[in-house]
Formats: structure tokens, sequence, C-alpha cells
């Protein structure tokens, strides 16, 4: 008899239809050491964290496996790459986030990265989620928009993001990643969220600037499927008690 397995975008597929709201993690292997990433680790056990993501725009150190091994070793979630380019794959991941920068115009991070990462992705056995990634204004200049060489969509513009976002639907992607940037002044305004959220049919993922839990039920509440936290997470590790009982209310008024 064969086993029929599910997939984490049938996963997240089923999350939205349900209208249940899933959290991630995001951990870089630059800012944490062995201690304490097992810390964290083991924070991130007591709450409800649906799956982690391992990356970001500038990684100095050849850490990621390690980083991965010790996440799988300590927890039972899916562990997603969050890759700033195609140096950034390890094949020890569950899956990947194969990013197209549609805000920005630079063709290096549209499909020039993506040509070189294919056969590799090919060649490993992670999950490949194709994801329309929109840097959003945050106030002032990430390291993400410098890395790229890209200008954020204006967070006062909800429509260029909305339009934006379709055409990465239509161009086939499976989700939609809404970003103001690690340790972001301004996260993603709840009107653009909802902008955006009405435009689409797509799981719509949104991170940076979300410290605090107020801003992380507006995200909620303006249409975001899955919240990313991180800088806040590392700087006030309680953070995470706090945004689980938004998550957790939230979740029980959608049943």
């Amino acid at each position: 008899m064969q086993t029929t397995t599910t997939t984490l975008l049938q996963q997240l597929n089923s999350f939205k239809e349900q209208r249940k709201k899933a959290l991630a993690v995001l951990i870089d292997p630059d800012k944490v050491d062995e201690d304490a990433l097992s810390k964290l680790l083991a924070l991130c056990n007591t709450y409800p964290i649906d799956f982690f993501l391992v990356g970001g725009s500038l990684i100095t150190t050849p850490s990621i496996q390690s980083v991965i091994s010790q996440i799988k070793s300590q927890t039972s979630k899916p562990v997603i790459l969050f890759p700033g380019n195609s140096l950034h794959i390890e094949p020890s991941a569950d899956a990947i986030l194969f990013l197209s920068l549609l805000s920005g115009r630079n063709p290096e991070f549209l499909i020039g990265q993506h040509v070189v990462a294919a056969p590799l992705l090919k060649q490993s056995q992670l999950e490949v989620l194709s994801t329309g990634y929109l840097l959003i204004e945050s106030g002032r200049p990430t390291t993400v928009s410098y890395m790229s060489n890209t200008t954020p969509i204006p967070n006062n513009k909800p429509d260029i993001a909305a339009c934006t976002a379709l055409a990465g639907q239509y161009l086939g992607m499976k989700l939609i990643y809404l970003d103001a940037g690690s340790g972001a002044e301004i996260p993603v305004p709840a009107k653009l969220i909802k902008t955006v959220r009405g435009m689409i049919d797509i799981p719509l993922i949104v991170g940076g600037g979300l410290n605090t839990p107020e801003k992380v039920a507006q995200a909620l509440e303006a249409g975001a499927d899955i919240i990313t936290i991180g800088n806040a997470f590392e700087d006030k590790p309680e953070f995470l008690e706090e945004v689980a009982k938004v998550f957790e209310k939230y979740n029980q008024a959608s049943i």
C-alpha cells in the first residue's frame, strides 16, 4: 500500500483553507551560537511554533548545516531555508523558499541566482517552494535592499504591492512574502497587507518589524497567513510567549 506524504505546501494551503494562522521563527546562523540556539529551541518547544526558517541576506559563517542539525536534534518542526543567494543551499533542511525578488528590478535576484541554484536543488531532496518576495519600505535601509541593490515598494502604495503580488501568483508562484526587512523600524502596514490579501489566493507570509504583540495581531487581522519573527525573539526570548498567546487567541476565534 502506497503511503501518501503531505508536503509543506499542502500543509500551508490547508492552514489557509482552515483559517489557521502559522508562526515561523527565523534563525540567522550569524546571530546565534550553540548555547544560545539551544536555549531558543527549548523555548520554542514550549510554544506552538509551526516551522523554522534558517537564513538571511548575508551569512558570513559556514554554519548553516550545524544550525539545522541542532534544530532537528531538539525539535520535530520542519526547517525551511530562507536564502540570500545560491550559496545558502543546505540539503539537510526540509524545504527552501525559492525567492524571486519581485519588488526589485535586479535580474540577478529575479532569475539569475535561480539558474545557478536549480541543478543543485534538483540533486537535493529539498521541497522547493516558489515564493514571490516583496520588500516593503521600512523607514531605513535594510541589509536585503543593500545586498540586492533594489528599492523597496513604498509602504503607502498598497496597490503597487497588491498588483506585484498578483503578478507573482499568475507567474505560478505558490507563496507571497511581504518583508519589511530584518530589524525594520516600521513593519508592513496593515492596509498594505489587507490589500494584498484581497488580491491573491495563495498563502501570504509577513515578516520584519513585528516586535510587539499588538503589531503581530494587526498583521494577522489584516490577512497574513504566516507570521515570521526573528530579531525580536533573539533580543527578547519572552516575546515568544507573548506572540504565542496572540496566535492562540486568534486561532481559537477562527474555529
